[in-house]
């Protein structure tokens, strides 16, 4: 049995909706002769059935084993042209594709006029709507017509396709210079994560200062400005400077506040831009911000002109919940935020096929603070299992490591001390191998592994001690980042002070409100 994740086709046929597969048959029926196609008898089975499984569909008599493969191809190629023709995909981007296409049948026909006048007008559509690729295609186009001295009405048309060629190349290497550099920063912060040292920080400055093409802000327009923000985003996350990461997700989501429609032509890059002011916000303890930009986010998602397609819902569903719960992180109300649970676990399931594992675990260890906010360590320590045992997982190894972490302290929570030693030794070994032993970490370490010896009358001044010990790098340039993941300083102060973590937390945010 193949795994239902790993067939495209079946994958595909179980994510259409009830309206999808009701155009798709209406589409496969505008010709009697598809009424009994065998790749219509293929989709009625796969629709069906709840798993993936080639000895079913072969044992249907459907077709054979040499056959499957090509009609699989031919079911998979019909759907998408189905889902091509749905309004619900006819967005600016592929109305404009489609004009493109008409033209190069009209000029393939030797309707050259007729070619002209399209491309003229989808070039002007392209512009506003700042599709420069598609835009520069299009002169190319119109170009080769011309160039075969058919219409010969405008005396200067040579020149003016040549100069626009001309601008909108240069725009489009501006644009893929500064998207390459925001591709290259991301990439690093999801395999190396933040700098550690003074050396990695001068890797990366380097780096950032040789890539960086000169700019003036005022000539860019819109792709090229959200490109530049992005870079200087990603830039920010790894040196650790969330201040600036702030000041650049904050100029992401006004220039689309700016420029509204671009909202409804790119809203990924929208809901993206959302979800990283929320994480600086998050990061910078901006609380009245946050607020703010969550509840404006959640209206513009419920406008009704706002596109709605599965890929959109999938990431709506993460930066929404994720969010909803770094709130109750900030705010210290653990409890209250328990009901964001279930909603998580159901909309991990619905949307499975289209969440990479990364965002998965992402969303399990923030479920795991939360159980460790209000004290149910055993539930924490069952969510970050989830984490610590997920071989697959090859990115943010930060994660894994501050999973490791918040599990050990769950653990002496819990009272589990035999567990305790046997995570003492996996942790440290962990933390060599990925060679992200960091001060915070060794202390840590060393103050549980010292636990054992210690009389409970003793527990408080070694309590104290390691509190001292951490605040020194509460704010250091490479250290601080611990305790993003973990409030460890807040835990300790729960100890000397007696009260709930949670407590401690909410106390600290009504002193720090702003």
């Amino acid at each position: 049995m193949t795994n239902a994740h790993k067939d495209a086709l079946f994958v595909l046929v179980k994510s259409l909706s009830k309206s999808e597969k009701r155009q798709f048959k209406l589409y496969v029926g505008r010709l009697g002769v598809n009424a009994d196609a065998k790749f219509l008898a293929l989709f009625n089975l796969l629709d069906k059935i709840k798993q993936y499984d080639e000895k079913v569909i072969l044992e249907s008599g459907i077709v054979k084993k040499a056959q499957l493969s090509n009609l699989k191809a031919h079911l998979y190629k019909q759907i998408l042209v189905s889902l091509r023709l749905n309004p619900v995909n006819q967005n600016i981007r592929v109305q404009i594709r489609e004009q493109l296409d008409f033209a190069t049948i009209l000029y393939q026909k030797g309707l050259y006029k007729q070619s002209l006048k399209i491309l003229d007008k989808a070039k002007a559509v392209a512009i506003d709507n700042q599709e420069k690729n598609i835009a520069y295609e299009i002169v190319e186009l119109e170009k080769i017509i011309e160039t075969q001295y058919i219409t010969r009405s405008i005396p200067d048309r040579a020149n003016e396709l040549a100069v626009q060629a001309k601008e909108l190349s240069g725009q489009n290497v501006m644009t893929s210079k500064l998207s390459n550099l925001s591709l290259q920063l991301y990439g690093m912060m999801l395999k190396v994560g933040y700098v550690r040292s003074d050396e990695d920080y001068k890797k990366v400055k380097d780096y950032f200062d040789k890539q960086l093409p000169k700019y003036d802000l005022d000539t860019l327009d819109f792709r090229e400005k959200l490109w530049l923000f992005k870079a200087y985003l990603w830039y920010s996350f790894l040196t650790q400077d969330f201040l600036s990461c702030y000041k650049y997700a904050n100029k992401w989501v006004d220039l689309f506040y700016e420029n509204k429609e671009m909202i409804y032509l790119n809203p990924v890059f929208f809901l993206k831009g959302n979800h990283y002011l929320l994480e600086s916000l998050f990061y910078v303890r901006y609380s009245s911000q946050f607020k703010q930009t969550l509840e404006q986010l959640k209206t513009t998602l419920k406008d009704k002109d706002f596109p709605k397609n599965d890929n959109i819902n999938s990431l709506a569903f993460i930066y929404l919940n994720a969010n909803k719960l770094n709130l109750h992180f900030l705010d210290g109300t653990f409890e209250k935020g328990l009901y964001l649970v279930k909603i998580i676990e159901y909309g991990i399931n619905k949307h499975r096929d289209r969440i990479d594992a990364h965002h998965v675990m992402v969303l399990y260890y923030k479920i795991a603070c939360l159980y460790f906010g209000i004290g149910d360590n055993k539930t924490c320590i069952l969510y970050l299992k989830k984490i610590i045992e997920n071989k697959s997982l090859k990115m943010r190894e930060d994660l894994m490591c501050f999973a490791r972490v918040l599990s050990l302290v769950a653990h002496y929570e819990a009272g589990m001390d035999y567990h305790l030693e046997v995570q003492l030794k996996s942790t440290y070994k962990f933390l060599l191998k990925m060679n992200d032993m960091h001060a915070v970490q060794k202390e840590m370490i060393k103050f549980l592994r010292g636990l054992g010896g210690i009389y409970p009358n003793e527990l408080r001044n070694e309590f104290q001690k390691l509190h001292t010990e951490l605040k020194k790098y509460e704010n250091h340039p490479y250290e601080k980042r611990a305790f993003l993941y973990l409030d460890i300083i807040s835990w300790l102060e729960s100890h000397l002070e007696n009260k709930p973590v949670s407590q401690i937390i909410r106390e600290k945010a009504l002193l720090h409100t702003r």
